[in-house]
């Protein structure tokens, strides 16, 4: 008893008193304003917990009228940035219905739906549509434009410089220095395609190039699998 009322003292200074709270004082509703400090020190640092956020809309759901939109938004637009990992899902799963009804819940996981079906020129249309919900939250923009990288480094080998710039939603001169940089850092290459406009030709791996391809190339990562058992405690 006397640990966990020192904890929360301490949780102002050293961040990793708040995983000692989700670890030992998870179902202490005492523990929420810690908490809901912590998604916004998230939000602040660019840094992220799941484990921190689920504890939260864990004690939501014990405590309704304690609820706060903004927090449970921010919570949302952090899994979004987490992607590929299956975070929104998690989330989403602990936050009740009639909330998710909420306009701005609803716009999320709209944007939730584009980005796993690889529909990124209606995700940036929707996005550029609620600036006031995804803004608010640093290196959201970056964030899916990786997501965004990592989906076309799937499929292709050879991407055209027009379906890179719809993917990234980036064009012109900002384009030209994004694509410098991958090439100087990522291994990139550029070719000149004859009345086509520009290739980038992304390096090999086993999703794009069947040679590479792994036996276990189709398993599910481990880390992705014991994510959902948090869940289900």
């Amino acid at each position: 008893m006397g640990r966990e009322r020192e904890a929360p003292k301490q949780q102002q200074t050293a961040a990793y008193t708040v995983e000692q709270l989700v670890a030992f004082n998870r179902y202490n509703p005492d523990i929420l304003p810690d908490l809901e400090n912590y998604v916004n020190d998230q939000v602040s640092s660019q840094t992220y917990s799941l484990d921190a956020n689920l504890c939260l809309l864990r004690l939501y759901q014990f405590e309704p009228e304690k609820m706060s939109s903004q927090i449970v938004a921010r919570i949302l637009v952090k899994a979004l940035m987490a992607m590929p990992a299956p975070d929104f899902s998690l989330c989403l799963f602990l936050i009740p219905e009639r909330v998710q009804m909420e306009e701005q819940f609803k716009t999320l996981i709209v944007l939730s739906h584009y980005l796993e079906t690889g529909r990124f020129r209606q995700f940036w249309d929707e996005a550029a549509k609620s600036r006031h919900i995804v803004e608010a939250v640093p290196g959201f923009e970056q964030a899916i434009q990786s997501y965004a990288i990592h989906v076309l480094s799937l499929t292709y080998q050879k991407v055209p410089r027009t379906v890179l710039a719809e993917a990234i939603n980036i064009e012109g001169l900002s384009l030209d220095k994004f694509l410098e940089h991958q090439v100087a850092n990522s291994g990139w290459v550029i070719e000149k395609s004859q009345g086509r406009g520009q290739l980038i030709i992304i390096p090999r791996n086993e999703f794009n190039d069947p040679a590479l391809k792994k036996n276990a190339a189709d398993s599910v990562p481990l880390e992705h699998i014991t994510r959902i058992f948090p869940i289900l405690s």
